[in-house]
């Protein structure tokens, strides 16, 4: 693989800059296959998308819509971010999937490991720090990493070391770094605020208050919502769906540093052609479709994610909106290629610090 740069920076993402569009959808119904497997006909009739978990009810409108427009059918298979790539490459001699979404650094490892092709679609639209030039893989919706807090949490998390706190013994839970994209982004995001050893030290005391591990931060939301958790890891767009139409009982959070300082990482959801997909024209013909400008602009209200596109990208801050939560929050943005170089021994330092 191809080393780029693209230098680790932080940045204060302004309100203004991000989305929210509103375009009427009609909901058909789709196959959903969570831990299933894929489903693609040789014919074209059916394609196969493996996407992490966290937009599926976005998913379900827009691949009616394609369907509608095309007449070909999608079969969606969700996993972890981790788990979404183990996939890929346990069926690289009889490919199932033709299309895959998941976060960094795992479309990464995919583009390491040969598991996706250049796909040919015009990302002309998309950032050039939001897609790899090889034409790999492209941003499709901007997200980033949060916490979220049950109510009955008394008093409230505010702080990273509040999450230390006797109030959360066997009451918090964050996805297994090296698993799960949001887990991997909690350590990424303590080795910027604190370094690699002090990360390490943080997740050690950390340990006494975690439940275990996690290869699905999805999986958690039920959890503290229901109260057999009092905190968890999650992401914007995620968590800020799920409130909205699961009625989940949660409040969404960034810890801050001692000097009240909140700091999040940049998690999209990026998306590539598999590698020996079954159906490529067509795959390619989805793969479009989802970067249109149209498309794009359903992101804001209906997956309460940021478009990639940036003529899709509307100022919004009305509360609730991730504008609104991520005013005065200041953004990381790594450098996916050098995580992903380090990513084994990170994830082999963490095991070590924390016995799991």
């Amino acid at each position: 693989m191809r080393i780029r740069r693209n230098s680790t920076h932080r940045r204060r993402l302004g309100a203004g800059k991000i989305a929210m569009l509103a375009v009427a959808a009609t909901a058909i119904s789709f196959t959903a296959a969570c831990g299933g497997t894929g489903t693609s006909s040789s014919d074209g009739k059916t394609l196969t998308v493996y996407s992490a978990d966290g937009l599926a009810g976005w998913y379900k409108t827009q691949f009616a819509k394609f369907e509608a427009d095309t007449g070909i059918a999608v079969n969606l298979v969700e996993a972890g971010s981790g788990e979404v790539v183990s996939r890929l490459e346990k069926e690289q001699s009889n490919a199932q999937a033709d299309v895959v979404v998941t976060l960094p650094p795992f479309i990464q490892r995919a583009e390491q490991q040969g598991l996706l092709q250049p796909s040919g679609v015009d990302t002309t639209a998309i950032a050039d720090a939001d897609k790899d030039p090889d034409g790999n893989y492209v941003t499709l919706a901007s997200n980033f990493l949060c916490f979220i807090a049950n109510p009955g949490a008394n008093p409230a998390p505010v702080t990273w070391d509040d999450l230390l706190s006797e109030q959360f013994k066997g009451k918090l839970q964050y996805s297994t770094p090296g698993q799960a994209g949001d887990g991997t982004a909690v350590l990424l995001l303590l080795q910027n605020l604190l370094g690699k050893q002090g990360a390490l030290d943080y997740l050690g005391k950390l340990q006494a208050n975690n439940v275990g591990p996690s290869s699905s931060t999805g999986k958690l939301q039920p959890k503290v919502s229901n109260g057999e958790l009092l905190v968890a890891n999650g992401d914007i767009q995620m968590n800020l769906t799920s409130i909205r139409d699961d009625g989940s009982k949660f409040n969404v959070f960034f810890p801050a540093s001692a000097d009240g300082k909140r700091t999040t990482i940049a998690v999209p959801y990026v998306m590539g052609l598999a590698k020996g997909a079954p159906n490529t024209e067509n795959a390619k013909k989805l793969m479009e479709f989802m970067l249109s400008s149209d498309v794009q602009k359903t992101l804001g209200t209906e997956a309460l994610a940021v478009p990639a596109r940036s003529d899709a990208v509307a100022a919004d801050t009305a509360p609730g909106s991730p504008a609104a939560l991520l005013n005065d929050v200041e953004v990381y943005h790594p450098d996916w290629n050098t995580v992903i170089t380090e990513l084994d021994a990170d994830v082999a330092a963490y095991q070590k610090a924390t016995g799991s």
